[in-house]
């Protein structure tokens, strides 16, 4: 989810990332406004983004009351993508009535709120012609708030993966074909729809139906990236990425008997072992820091108490999650029986991963030949 991704910080624990093309669109919406002004601009983007908060609300509140865990939420302008925080909540969100639910709510939600914003406009004011085209214009704002909620609404009714309706197509696909094969045709028919809604938008001279199939092939792409990487680190085990030559540190270290071995070593975290037993993790800059600030000490008055471990058979997909969980930790060791035979660390695991892809590419060359 980092990738061209803007972070606007925690909301009750769960990280909100915006995607970097929706601010972008704020500019379109000025230049689609140039003609009537730089505020009305602004206010047709602020539609927009009514429209999306009013769906993503909808959607959290859908998933509390389902008791999901969610870790993180990318928002595009055509509604948000979830990270959920373990796997408990990935698969009761992609199967039977909870998967329906929660993919009801954000349509039901911005229809609903046409709805009423459409009884209240006429009800305040019988003359704002609801209906009068065009339908969402910066000369007609309050039509377009109303027309932006419907709009949104209904664009997820549409089967295109990554909108509600085609997340529920690719379940169904899923349960009848695998799901591998349910995520390429998902994947196509978005694409097509995509492609389609861009083409038709530029054939009629409606920059919105362009701007949405533009949002959808990139929401595709995004949520497809994330079911990959989810497949891959969830058949990864601790014990095919996990550093083996790796150096500890005893608490009764002094710290600059430690910061000789920091020197003679590639690592930035040393697991603190005291005889087979993990008593605590201590950094290459904590241990530097503590000689500047406080002098000669013993490793056992920096060491970190608060870890976390993981075993040999865990998948990697567990510990990524625990790093993540864990602010600021970095380094996970990986013991057996009591005893430390690994470690994993941020710094280490994207290159074990790309030379275990590298290893089991090769191996499966010689099994072919």
């Amino acid at each position: 989810m980092r990738g061209w991704t803007i972070p606007l910080g925690r909301w009750m624990g769960v990280e909100i990332r915006v995607h970097a093309f929706f601010p972008l669109l704020g500019l379109v919406c000025l230049g689609l406004s140039a003609s009537d002004g730089f505020l009305r601009g602004l206010g047709l983007f602020a539609a927009m983004t009514a429209a999306v908060v009013v769906r993503e609300i909808a959607r959290l509140m859908v998933a509390a009351w389902q008791g999901l865990k969610l870790r993180a939420i990318l928002v595009l302008p055509i509604g948000g993508l979830f990270a959920y925080a373990n796997p408990e909540s990935q698969e009761a969100a992609n199967q039977g009535a909870g998967q329906f639910t929660l993919a009801m709510a954000g349509p039901l939600a911005n229809l609903a709120t046409a709805a009423l914003l459409a009884a209240v406009f006429l009800g305040a004011s019988g003359s704002i012609r609801l209906f009068a085209q065009p339908w969402i214009s910066s000369g007609y704002l309050l039509r377009s708030v109303m027309w932006m909620q419907a709009g949104l609404g209904i664009l997820h009714l549409v089967p295109a993966y990554p909108l509600d309706c085609g997340r529920l197509l690719r379940s169904h696909f899923a349960r009848h074909h695998g799901s591998a094969p349910a995520g390429r045709a998902a994947m196509g028919l978005g694409q097509v729809l995509a492609l389609g809604a861009m083409v038709g938008g530029w054939l009629l001279h409606s920059p919105w139906m362009v701007i949405a199939g533009f949002f959808i092939m990139i929401g595709a792409q995004v949520e497809d990236q994330g079911v990959f990487f989810q497949s891959v680190v969830d058949t990864v085990h601790m014990r095919e990425v996990m550093l083996t030559d790796f150096s500890t540190l005893s608490p009764s270290d002094t710290l600059a008997d430690a910061l000789v071995r920091c020197v003679h070593s590639l690592q930035e975290d040393f697991p603190v072992v005291r005889g087979p037993q993990l008593v605590g993790i201590v950094s290459r800059q904590r241990i530097v820091d503590a000689l500047r600030n406080d002098g000669n000490g013993y490793v056992q008055s920096v060491m970190s108490r608060a870890f976390q471990v993981a075993r040999p058979e865990d998948t990697l997909g567990t510990t990524i999650r625990r790093i993540t969980a864990g602010r600021g930790l970095s380094l996970i060791p990986v013991t057996e029986s009591g005893r430390v035979v690994g470690i994993v660390s941020v710094q280490n695991l994207m290159s074990s991963m790309s030379l275990l892809a590298e290893q089991r590419r090769i191996e499966r060359q010689e099994s072919s030949e």
